[in-house]
């Protein structure tokens, strides 16, 4: 009796350590769990990427049934074009110094709220609002409060005396306030994201190395440029590489407050690619253009992934 109830207790145990087909074995599961967000990202960026590199050699336009084969026309054609240039310039000025003001700012936010402080939740609540706020309306605002004729802003600056009273300055109807506006615009929706990051890394350095610094006498500067940066400097990558792919495809913040305008000094390749296919119905050339931003963002992003990887070995 007891060698049977045995031998059944050995033969169940033997079965449970048999791994399950599904659910046991990683090389089935990993692959099967992960299936579904490959074929999501494949199909929602995949097939448009792979669309857009088959328009980009081709003369297709909106209503079209058939292309034809250009080859590298449409690019040499770009670089040839004027108001092409405008926008490449534009948008490496408009990125560069977005993320250097974000960058800073950011980092100031982040060392201000490691500190403890009354109405400290209030104020990271604060901060992280513009980044809930769904960013159509919030450009929106910012569109009513830039307006040439009733801007609460100028109005402000005037009654407290920093304005004349003849000085109403239009901020959408001249270049350069035109573009101090969008990257105003753009650095109020991306310093909520990139605080966060930022002090997620301030939060991550121990707080032992810090005191013993202070220990050894290291005052404030020399902690922040000797322990501080570069302990944070593969997440501080990390947060300027997302922030130059989300400034360069950004959209939204030239459409609604500017169009490109005046005179295009606030085209950027992303809108001028979108007025070429959408309004102009230009799909190859529109194509082309969008694409322009695709090696140049992948050579920035292996260049900082390589610093960064660098930075966590030292």
């Amino acid at each position: 009796m007891d060698t049977a109830a045995k031998s059944v207790e050995s033969t169940f145990q033997s079965r449970n350590q048999q791994p399950s087909f599904f659910f046991d074995n990683e090389n089935v599961l990993g692959p099967l769990m992960i299936a579904p967000a490959i074929i999501y990202i494949l199909a929602l960026v995949g097939y448009p990427l792979i669309l857009a590199f088959v328009y980009s050699v081709s003369d297709i336009t909106v209503g079209s049934t058939h292309f034809n084969y250009l080859g590298l026309e449409n690019i040499k054609s770009l670089i040839g074009d004027f108001e092409f240039r405008i926008a490449l310039k534009n948008t490496i000025f408009f990125t560069a110094v977005s993320m250097f003001i974000v960058l800073v700012l950011a980092k100031i936010l982040a060392l201000i709220l490691l500190k403890d402080f009354k109405g400290k939740f209030l104020i990271r609540a604060l901060i992280l609002m513009p980044y809930v706020a769904p960013i159509s309306l919030g450009v929106i605002g910012w569109l009513w409060m830039l307006d040439s004729i009733y801007s609460p802003i100028n109005w402000l600056l005037q009654h407290t005396g920093l304005f004349g009273a003849d000085f109403w300055p239009m901020w959408l109807g001249k270049p350069g306030l035109a573009m101090t506006a969008i990257i105003t615009v753009h650095v109020w929706r991306m310093l909520p994201l990139a605080t966060v990051i930022m002090l997620a890394g301030l939060t991550s350095i121990p707080q032992d190395i810090q005191d013993a610094a202070q220990v050894d006498g290291a005052g404030y500067f020399r902690r922040l440029f000797q322990i501080t940066i570069p302990m944070m400097l593969p997440i501080m990558l990390v947060a300027v590489l997302f922030g130059i792919v989300f400034t360069a495809t950004d959209i939204i913040i030239i459409l609604v407050l500017t169009r490109g305008g005046p005179y295009n000094s606030t085209q950027v390749l992303v809108s001028q690619a979108f007025y070429t296919g959408i309004d102009a119905g230009d799909l190859g050339s529109a194509a082309a253009t969008a694409l322009f931003l695709f090696p140049l963002l992948a050579a920035v992003a292996i260049f900082m992934l390589k610093i960064a990887r660098r930075a966590e070995v030292t």
